[in-house]
């Protein structure tokens, strides 16, 4: 009984080191098997620069439009925030009623701040803006009506927040009108998702055209190779093994074309910036183009990664199977 149990407990512990060995050597052939398929590449470097182009341009657009599409939402984030109320007060009303109004306004949980502006001093800034100051002079009363500037809360600034805000506010009896000039708001919100939408159309058509591209590159390889797959085979090597360095090739080319893809959207994201600066100067503003950070990078060559995966998958499974030994 006790050699039986000596014996089971050495046989468990000599399993052990074969089961490290066993790891190890096959990490180490994955290692090689990757290292020759990137050599593979490199001794036809016309056709895999080629791949790796198309792959990296192809992917450009649909980041390049991802880009756009961010900084449409950030600049639409910007704006709507500091969306203002403009409330015209009836001409009846005296400014003692407005100042109470104002006083009621500010009240409102909504409301980060109001501004009240009177009918003489909207003249006054009228005759010093319009040119016709002359002419104002004999005007026998004041035809602006007195303003009242509200600016909501971060919360209550959004689209449709800012419209219940508007119509609670001309509720008051003091109010003769309100605007909230939102119209080019929502426009830029439709252009937004829009465009969200080409860009998943255009990715999806980029991405198959990516796949069929890798399928066929990966394709010509077994085919320059068919005679040394036959011999492996012939050999006893599995589908599997001869697949591995096939598959790496494909693992390869997204890595390579992610990257492109990432130098190329950095590249236009400068000429956009530089473009851009012309016309923020016009509207007085800072907005800054803003780029795919390390997430998006990250995610882009991943990305890439699995489209070039799948090419080599596909076309591998189809072809190196149909590739048989044949006896002379």
């Amino acid at each position: 009984m006790t050699k039986f149990s000596d014996s089971s407990f050495s046989h468990r512990h000599s399993d052990k080191p074969n089961v490290a060995a066993k790891i190890s050597a096959r990490l180490i052939r994955h290692l090689q098997q990757a290292i020759g398929s990137l050599g593979d590449l490199w001794r036809t470097p016309f056709t895999s620069m080629m791949t790796i182009l198309v792959l990296g341009i192809s992917l450009t657009l649909p980041a390049t439009l991802h880009l756009i599409v961010k900084n449409a939402k950030s600049i639409s984030q910007q704006w709507d925030s500091a969306s203002e109320i403009s409330l015209f007060l009836k001409l009846s009303v005296d400014d003692k009623s407005a100042k109470n109004l104002v006083q009621r306004i500010n009240l409102y949980p909504e409301v980060a701040e109001v501004k009240y502006i009177s009918a003489t001093s909207a003249l006054k800034e009228f005759k010093e803006l319009s040119g016709f100051g002359e002419a104002l002079e004999y005007l026998s009363s004041n035809p602006l009506p007195a303003t009242i500037l509200v600016t909501p809360t971060q919360r209550a600034s959004k689209t449709q927040a800012a419209r219940e805000l508007l119509q609670k506010l001309e509720n008051e009896r003091e109010v003769e009108q309100g605007k909230l000039d939102l119209e080019w708001l929502t426009k830029l919100e439709a252009i937004t998702l829009l465009i969200e939408d080409i860009v998943i159309g255009i990715a999806i058509l980029l991405c198959l055209s990516v796949v069929l591209i890798i399928g066929n590159t990966i394709r010509l390889a077994i085919l320059n190779q068919k005679d040394a797959i036959a011999v492996m085979k012939l050999v006893g090597a599995t589908d599997s093994f001869i697949q591995r360095p096939f598959l790496y090739s494909g693992v390869w080319y997204g890595v390579l074309g992610g990257a492109v893809a990432v130098i190329c959207v950095a590249i236009l994201a400068q000429y956009f910036t530089g473009a851009l600066i012309n016309l923020t100067d016009l509207y007085q503003s800072d907005f800054q183009l803003i780029g795919l950070d390390a997430a998006e990078m990250f995610i882009l060559i991943t990305f890439a990664i699995l489209l070039g995966l799948a090419g080599s998958y596909i076309s591998v499974r189809k072809h190196i199977r149909a590739i048989e030994p044949t006896a002379d």
